[in-house]
């Protein structure tokens, strides 16, 4: 594993990801699954679920750290991320190490709109192998 190993995609999510999501994850908060409710919120429309983006972006740790368990990830969400839209999910490697008796990698991650780079997610995860 290199140091600065880094992998990304582009993906949209649908309204119906959003809705299919709050099925599984239990969360049908209306600000994700209710157009109506949203449309009168200060986002304007359906927003994507937190979990929903950490999930893709766990998806891509898994292709740099295969088989790697997720120890720690801290993430914030300093924009909406809406259905439609596409979106870049990034995570980098920056780091390796030895903690707990286990290799240890160090991942920055994003969520970015392809449209104007806003970011909509950010943050840090420790993979240990």
């Amino acid at each position: 594993m290199n140091q600065d190993s880094q992998t990304s995609i582009v993906k949209s999510f649908s309204q119906a990801d959003f809705d299919s999501f709050a099925r599984l994850s239990g969360d049908d908060n209306p600000i994700h699954v209710d157009p109506e409710f949203s449309a009168r919120s200060r986002f304007g429309r359906t927003v994507a679920h937190g979990l929903l983006l950490c999930s893709v972006l766990r998806g891509l740790i898994e292709t740099l750290v295969p088989g790697g368990r997720l120890a720690d990830q801290s993430v914030i969400f300093p924009a909406p991320t809406f259905a439609g839209e596409p979106m870049r999910f990034a995570v980098t490697v920056t780091g390796s190490g030895q903690g707990e008796g286990r290799a240890e990698i160090d991942c920055d991650l994003e969520v970015m709109r392809v449209a104007d780079g806003v970011v909509t997610c950010h943050g840090h995860a420790r993979v240990q192998r």
